[in-house]
């Protein structure tokens, strides 16, 4: 009876995935949490708090977004590479 070879597995949960879900969760977490930018001021050109705070939040969750991808691509570049030894 033959056994398999052990298989060593990498973590699951690294620093880089915690990341990447902190990347992920922050735009839900802000626009969740109305109480934060419910008001008017400070207006920004004549446009209240409340409208450009969510605008200014359509870009940040892009760049997260984007960041998130490009730091999971190297993680998975970095666990195959470690597989392949």
């Amino acid at each position: 009876m033959s056994q398999a070879p052990e298989v060593s597995r990498e973590p699951v949960v690294t620093p880089v995935r915690v990341v990447i879900a902190l990347c992920l969760i922050a735009p839900f977490v802000a626009m969740l949490w109305v109480g934060s930018y419910a008001k008017a001021d400070p207006a920004f050109i004549g446009i209240p708090f409340f409208y450009w705070y969510q605008m200014a939040w359509v870009l940040i969750s892009t760049a997260l977004t984007m960041i998130a991808y490009q730091l999971w691509q190297r993680d998975q570049r970095a666990r195959k590479a470690g597989g392949a030894k």
